[in-house]
């Protein structure tokens, strides 16, 4: 049995993953010490570790429930049998090729032979577009309409945020996530099927675009203490410290930085909320059970008992205007 586990480990450690798991740490290591070598005068080499990693921060009960919930999610996850988002944009694909290229009349792609590189440069971007405004609007969705809310309570319930915390994100959440991903890319790719064949994205020295995307994100960092901004930059890019400010308990931070990669769809739908150069954030929830959530109960089986209870409230009233949510929705 450990000898299965542990060739199933190797099998996924490819050079592709081993270079992308690297970047991500190079990523995180080089974010810690330029914030250290920015806000600390007197340096050292104890001192760097102890502020990239405090204490207050790793023996937190959330920090704890945060590994827990990583480990566990792991394990799990090939048991849950949620099907890989590529599983639902092929599908939403293959319906917009057929179905379109039916009422147009087009049988085989515009572009005939292999796609050239400006074709390929702007594949590229579309689908980076497709997929970041698909984020944004299941995102909003999430802050907005009360049975996704509790599901997304399980992320925002993190008190401090430590890398790992990126992946506080409940099953359910992560099943209907990729189904709704799977409507505007699955849509976008379905037409560009019928401009040109197999078309692809860009690679950069042999490595996915979509992990580019990761890495200029900084998934990992944004969910840590580290507060780095990419200056003008951050009118295109969202930056870490500028998604931190989506995890504040501040009642002015409610539902604002909405974005995943870019930052101009918040400020296209006037979410965007610029916090000032090094502010402070409290992270996680104003409600009063916000303590529940620091437990593999209250990460897997309480969302799914208040989303029995929000539906069930629903039912028993009669339909009314639509309140805003309670509590803080970062």
């Amino acid at each position: 049995m450990i000898t299965a586990f542990i060739t199933k480990v190797m099998d996924k450690l490819t050079a592709e993953n081993l270079i992308t798991v690297g970047l991500l740490f190079l990523t995180a290591f080089l974010s810690a010490l330029f914030v250290y070598w920015r806000t600390v005068e007197k340096k050292s080499f104890v001192d760097f570790f102890e502020f990239a990693l405090p204490k207050e921060v790793i023996l937190h009960p959330s920090a704890r429930a945060d590994a827990l919930f990583w480990i566990t999610k792991k394990l799990l996850m090939p048991f849950l049998l949620i099907p890989s988002g590529v599983i639902f944009v092929s599908a939403v694909a293959y319906a917009t090729n057929q179905g379109l290229g039916a009422l147009l009349n087009i049988h085989e792609p515009l572009i005939a032979g292999p796609a050239g590189p400006v074709v390929v440069i702007i594949f590229t971007i579309t689908m980076l577009l497709a997929y970041d405004i698909s984020y944004y609007l299941y995102h909003s969705a999430q802050h907005r309409f009360p049975v996704l809310w509790e599901l997304h309570k399980v992320h925002h319930s993190a008190e401090v945020m430590v890398g790992i915390t990126k992946d506080r994100v409940h099953p359910l959440d992560d099943l209907m996530n990729r189904m709704w991903d799977g409507v505007i890319p699955g849509i976008a790719f379905g037409i560009w099927t019928l401009v040109a064949l197999d078309p692809v994205e860009v690679t950069i020295f042999g490595i996915n675009v979509y992990v580019i995307r990761n890495i200029l994100m900084m998934d990992f960092v944004r969910h840590t203490h580290l507060k780095i901004s990419f200056g003008p930059l951050n009118n295109v890019i969202l930056c870490p410290h500028w998604h931190q400010l989506h995890h504040s308990v501040d009642a002015r931070h409610y539902d604002k930085n909405f974005g995943l990669l870019f930052s101009f769809w918040d400020r296209l739908f006037g979410t965007l909320y610029v916090p000032k150069p090094d502010e402070d954030f409290k992270f996680g929830l104003m409600e009063r059970e916000a303590h529940e959530y620091q437990s593999l109960f209250g990460l897997y089986i309480l969302p799914l008992k208040k989303m029995g209870q929000v539906v069930a409230r629903r039912f028993r009233r009669p339909q009314t205007a639509a309140k805003p949510i309670e509590g803080p929705q970062p």
